[in-house]
């Protein structure tokens, strides 16, 4: 399994941290895993899936806040999935950000802003 690499999400339109140690889960086995080993989302975690185009939140005890992002950064679509649903299919998303519910709302971070990630290790 590749090492755990965590990145720094920053909605550049609105000059907000919306994480400082979101886990990246680019291998299969880290997608498929995702948040379902964890007891819940701190302030400043969440899960970045790439390549992603739809989430689910089966087995899963706690709502999450999901932001659909192009290959650009664009947030394509956002929504805040409760435990046990199916979130959309965004065809054009590139990858999806897991956050902790109510994240969006107390940032303003809605479809049309721009999410850059840095690398942290």
């Amino acid at each position: 399994m590749k090492p755990v690499t965590y990145l720094t999400a920053r909605n550049v339109t609105r000059n907000v941290v919306l994480g400082q140690k979101i886990q990246a889960a680019s291998s299969i086995l880290q997608r498929a895993v995702g948040l379902l080993a964890t007891p819940a989302l701190a302030s400043g975690e969440g899960l970045w899936l790439h390549p992603c185009t739809s989430v689910h939140t089966f087995f899963m005890r706690y709502p999450i806040d999901v932001l659909f992002l192009s290959k650009e950064g664009a947030v394509l679509e956002q929504q805040t999935l409760k435990p046990w649903r199916v979130s959309h299919w965004v065809r054009k998303s590139d990858g999806v950000l897991e956050l902790p519910a109510g994240m969006l709302e107390r940032t303003g971070t809605a479809a049309g802003d721009r999410i850059e990630f840095q690398g942290q290790n």
